[in-house]
């Protein structure tokens, strides 16, 4: 079963157990079964609506509002415990009490909201939050993630979250590509299903299908806003969506600034071998490849092609296209 269609089954159960507990208190209380049914199901329906709307709260939130609440009934109780108000009529007395309750448990809430969880520590001294690594920070992939086919190796080396999750809606998009009438979008959809076919079957990695209730809009807007309530980072290849992420203070892996990054450099008067497999654009060029797929122009050395020359960098130029590098052949080589 789905975590959507599990949840929408547990409403539904809590529902029908709270009309049943109001028929069974009617029936013992005022032999009307109907009344008790009807007030047990409205109120299980109220339950469900406050726990839809309470969606967006997540459990520090609310572990914070308890402190908070804690917080000004210590404060409240200890105002009424000094004898303060003691010559004062108890609806007085009521109404500070519930003054001072307000605004210590308002102020409690605040502080514990804005606090980070390791100042949590000089309030229990024994509790210490283990701190989440890099290694475990769930990781949400856009369609773009998925098709680029790196993601298995990356999670291999340990440089990125095992935990990795998929939106339903990004899955779906990829069923959408894999059927369309466009050769070259059918190929992309299909591989990107194959891609999680081959994570999901791999042990190393923890692969979860989020259904995700993020509202509408586009994909990417969906994307971001699940990051956002699930408290992961995003693993994209779009430079797009990557800006307005970060724009949004959402935590954002591009996987071809990653590319970029980890060019081999090359400087001016480097020696190197390189294996020279076709010509260039001059009669007297040949043309090499790096590793990492930059370009090597080597001139005059044409009639080396097909073999491994050691060549002398001369220069590198950054084009639209990206990274051109010029070379000579050593002499004597």
């Amino acid at each position: 079963m789905t975590p959507i269609f599990t949840v929408n089954l547990l409403r539904v159960l809590f529902v029908t157990f709270c009309g049943t507990i109001g028929a069974l208190i009617s029936r013992e209380t005022e032999g009307l079964h109907v009344p008790g049914l009807l007030i047990g199901i409205v109120i299980g329906l109220a339950v469900v609506l406050a726990d839809r709307l309470l969606k967006g709260i997540s459990l520090r939130a609310f572990s914070s509002a308890t402190f908070g609440l804690l917080l000004g009934l210590i404060f409240a109780n200890l105002l009424s415990a000094s004898g303060v108000l003691r010559f004062q009529t108890e609806t007085t007395q009521w109404t500070v009490r519930l003054i001072v309750y307000t605004i210590f448990a308002y102020l409690g809430m605040m502080l514990a909201m804005r606090s980070n969880r390791d100042e949590f520590s000089l309030i229990i001294p024994y509790v210490r939050f283990a701190r989440e690594t890099t290694e475990h920070e769930p990781l949400v992939l856009d369609t773009s993630a998925i098709i680029d086919g790196r993601v298995a190796e990356l999670c291999a080396t340990g440089f990125l979250s095992r935990a990795l999750i998929v939106p339903g809606y990004v899955l779906g998009e990829l069923q959408t590509l894999a059927d369309s009438r466009e050769p070259l979008k059918r190929e992309r959809g299909r591989r990107g299903l194959e891609m999680l076919n081959q994570l999901q079957l791999s042990r190393e990695i923890d692969l979860t299908i989020h259904e995700s209730q993020s509202g509408e809009g586009s994909v990417d807007e969906r994307l971001i806003r699940t990051a956002q309530l699930l408290g992961a980072r995003l693993l994209t290849n779009d430079n797009a969506l990557t800006q307005v992420a970060r724009l949004r203070h959402v935590a954002t892996l591009n996987l071809a600034e990653l590319a970029r990054a980890l060019r081999a450099s090359v400087h001016s008067g480097e020696e190197m071998e390189l294996d020279l497999v076709k010509e260039g654009r001059e009669a007297h060029q040949a043309v090499g490849y790096l590793a990492d797929g930059t370009m090597i122009v080597v001139n005059h050395a044409r009639p080396l092609i097909g073999t491994t020359a050691r060549i002398v960098v001369s220069s590198a130029l950054q084009t639209s296209g990206g990274r051109l590098v010029f070379a000579e052949v050593k002499n004597g080589a």
